[in-house]
């Protein structure tokens, strides 16, 4: 059966319905663990739970005991609930992956499998997503991120001011476990006023106006040596690297390259923000900040960015790309820094 979203997981769920067993994959392992929970909590009674779930790695199981995992009658209960993380480590273990499959074809009625695959594994497995209920943990949207994190926020009572929520996600990104790595450590924190942006700033290591975003903004703007100063604080970053960077200015220049296209065509203003938004929110571009700010930068910069400073900007990222992968050079700060100059310096003198 086809891949399901975590939405539509989660409404069948409150429509009372499950599924034998399901398989979480995906790149957002949090949502994963949401997930778990979300069937857990349908599946069990809270008072007979520590009699009926299992929870084990996948990899170092064998086949008799998969087996015996996934029929034991449940105790007290009318249901009994097995989570199986890292699955990928079935690869390893044909022989109890050739069991699951077996069992898979006709599950027990009492028991809801669930297996999850780490993130650190790309690819689906085809014959799990064929036989399971399978969902796809993908990124979240950076509002509907946001809205995660207030909720976050919440649960471990830490209270932040609108900026500072914001500052936070343009500070770590949408990734959602080192968005509640930092919401952890703020929660040791004695209780008071709402924190601030700059005090979150300091907390995570990046002040106000330093974010990837900022940089990012300041090459688009054309401010080449605000981009230039910017680097070295950018680079010290934790999470922060020269392929990172460089790939969101690529990813910045293909949504350029399509704001273009229409301002071309005579769109401009709250209609060209407004198609550009629709268009984001289609994508759903991971590793951008919140869309309603972003289209409007986007609509902005098609002015100022025609066909041929765009093609030259791809141009310039590739390099740069290569550059930094290649092994005989290491030096990212001097190719970003050629990069903005290769981006923005052409084009402020012609201007």
């Amino acid at each position: 059966m086809p891949a399901h979203t975590l939405d539509a997981l989660l409404r069948s769920l409150a429509k009372g319905e499950l599924a034998p067993v399901y398989y979480l994959h995906g790149p957002e392992d949090v949502l994963k663990d949401e997930a778990v929970r979300a069937v857990v909590e349908r599946a069990l009674d809270p008072g007979l739970r520590d009699f009926n779930y299992d929870q084990r790695s996948a990899g170092q199981l064998d086949p008799e005991a998969v087996f015996t995992l996934c029929t034991t009658l449940p105790m007290m209960a009318e249901r009994r609930v097995v989570v199986l993380r890292d699955v990928e480590g079935w690869k390893r273990r044909p022989k109890t992956r050739l069991a699951f499959l077996n069992y898979l074809e006709r599950p027990a009625a009492e028991t809801v499998v669930v297996l999850v695959q780490s993130s650190a594994e790309e690819e689906p497995d085809k014959d799990l997503v064929r036989g399971a209920y399978a969902v796809v943990c993908e990124p979240l949207p950076p509002e509907r991120a946001r809205r995660w994190l207030l909720r976050r926020a919440a649960a471990l009572d830490v209270q932040l001011e609108e900026a500072a929520a914001d500052h936070l996600l343009e500070a770590v990104g949408s990734d959602l476990g080192a968005v509640a790595a930092e919401l952890q450590k703020f929660a040791a924190l004695p209780a008071g006023t709402p924190l601030s942006a700059e005090q979150v700033g300091e907390l995570v290591g990046v002040r106000r106006g330093e974010t990837i975003y900022d940089w990012r903004d300041a090459v688009f703007d054309g401010q080449a040596g605000r981009a230039v100063a910017l680097l070295p604080s950018i680079l010290d970053q934790a999470g922060v690297s020269g392929v990172k960077l460089i790939t969101l200015v690529g990813t910045t220049l293909v949504g350029v390259g399509i704001a273009r296209g229409h301002y071309e065509r005579g769109l401009r203003g709250a209609g060209l923000q407004d198609l550009l938004f629709k268009t984001l929110l289609r994508l759903r571009i991971f590793g951008l900040p919140d869309y309603k700010k972003e289209s409007p930068r986007w609509a902005r910069w098609a002015a100022t960015w025609p066909p041929a400073r765009i093609r030259a900007g791809l141009r310039a990222a590739r390099d740069a790309d290569q550059g930094i992968k290649s092994t005989t050079i290491s030096d990212e700060r001097g190719i970003l820094t050629d990069l903005v100059l290769r981006v923005t310096v052409p084009f402020l003198e012609a201007a």
